[in-house]
């Protein structure tokens, strides 16, 4: 556990890499991607600080199909009101499901700023948590995606079985 200006950080394996979790007392503030090149060592939970030992837990029970919905408290700090409101819109988008850059825009009235909803998604500092890898472009092809579409790819499909069944089960 390493404390960093108030901020305490972990690290935990994924399927598709290693996740650094960073959060305060106040909540989650950003769980990134690392380069594996230069990733740390896991942080065995016991060593996990308390502020982020849930979103340590609730991260490790959706990669085990354990959990779909994140239920944790956030200290996001930074985010333009414009971002703030574009990743709202993104917890709203189910788990197994997609939607459109020009989907949220409309949803946020204002169909004209589909590059501002991609340029704010680029910019979520809670991935996988606040779901952008969940939006696509209006073509229904994959975009753009901070942590690389192989990883968005991944994160889409590990997502679709559990989604379908829940249509058709």
């Amino acid at each position: 556990m390493t404390f960093v200006a108030d901020f305490a950080y972990s690290y935990l394996p994924s399927p598709i890499g290693m996740l650094e979790l960073r959060g305060s007392a106040a909540g989650l503030a950003a769980v990134t991607f690392l380069d594996e090149s230069v990733a740390p060592a896991p942080t065995p939970l016991v060593a996990v600080a308390g502020c982020l030992r849930e979103a340590h837990q609730q991260l490790h029970a959706y990669f085990g199909r354990e959990l779909r919905e994140f239920s944790l408290l956030y200290d996001v700090p930074g985010g333009t009101e414009f971002q703030r409101r574009v990743w709202q819109v993104l917890v709203g988008v189910g788990y197994g499901r997609t939607a459109s850059y020009l989907a949220l825009a409309r949803q946020l009235g204002n169909a004209g700023a589909v590059r501002a909803v991609g340029a704010a998604n680029g910019q979520n500092p809670l991935a996988i948590v606040w779901p952008c890898h969940r939006i696509i472009g209006a073509n229904g092809q994959l975009t753009g995606y901070a942590g690389g579409l192989p990883r968005k790819r991944w994160l889409l499909a590990f997502e679709q079985p559990a989604a379908q069944a829940e249509l058709f089960g």
